[in-house]
This record gives C-alpha cells, structure tokens and sequence, in this order.
C-alpha cells in the first residue's frame, strides 16, 4: 500500500513539473529569436479621475534588440484593468506600445495596479505599473 502511494506521488509531482515547463516555454516565443527592449514608460501617474470613468493608460517602448519583438502576453494585477497587446511584430528600432484600461468604478481610493508583459526578450518578463485617484462620483 505504501508502495502504490509513493508512485503516485512521484508521478503527480513529475506531471506538475512537466506542466510548469509548458507554460514557461509558452512565455517566450524561441523561434523569433532573442533580441531587447527599451521601456520609454515603466510607471505613470495618471491623476485624479471621477469614479466610473475608464482612463487609458499607454506604455511606450522600443525594440532596441537584433530581432523582432514579440509580446506574448500581459498579465495585470485586477480586473479592473484590461491590457492590450501588439497585434504584430515589433522590427528592430521601431516603437511600441502597451495600452491598459483602467475601469474606475466602485474603486474610490489611491490605487495602485501592476502589469506584467511577457516578450521574447532574455529576462522575459517586464513590471509596469499606474497609479490613479478615484474621486467618489457626486451623487
């Protein structure tokens, strides 16, 4: 009995392993080829805002590397706020940019949101983060 419980542990830890290594392959697109980037925004303040309102906030970068650059994916901290990728290829010494909706309502306050963009550079992952004041709407 102690056997058969061993094994299958090995063999969930060994097909957790296998998936982690999946999804951070997944990350990094390899066929492009490694190549930089040159964040021009890495953090804003946006200011004050009334509650309900949307505000888009850009992050603008360069491709500052030998190859294309590809963004994979974005994750951000609250789904408050929604990030859109490149459609395309970034070419070598062309600029770029991260656009991110922030949606204000029923967040009344100072806050504070971080987005993490994925790309195919050599550390593939890349903090950017806002922040913004949302004033309560008046009634």
């Amino acid at each position: 009995m102690r056997t058969i419980l061993s094994i299958m542990v090995l063999v969930l830890v060994f097909a957790c392993n296998q998936e982690e290594k999946k999804s951070s392959d997944e990350a990094v697109p390899h066929s492009q080829g490694l190549t930089t980037i040159q964040w021009l925004d890495t953090a804003k303040s946006v200011g004050k805002i009334n509650e309900g309102e949307k505000v888009q906030i850009d992050f603008r970068f360069i491709n500052s590397g030998p190859n294309p650059l590809v963004i994979s994916n974005i994750g951000v901290s609250c789904g408050c706020t929604v990030a859109e990728k490149p459609g395309e290829l970034i070419a070598p010494g062309k600029e770029g940019v991260i656009k991110a909706v922030f949606d204000s309502k029923n967040r009344v306050g100072t806050n504070h949101k971080s987005l993490t963009v994925y790309a195919n550079t050599e550390k593939p992952m890349h903090p950017l983060a806002f922040e913004v004041e949302v004033v309560p709407a008046k009634k």
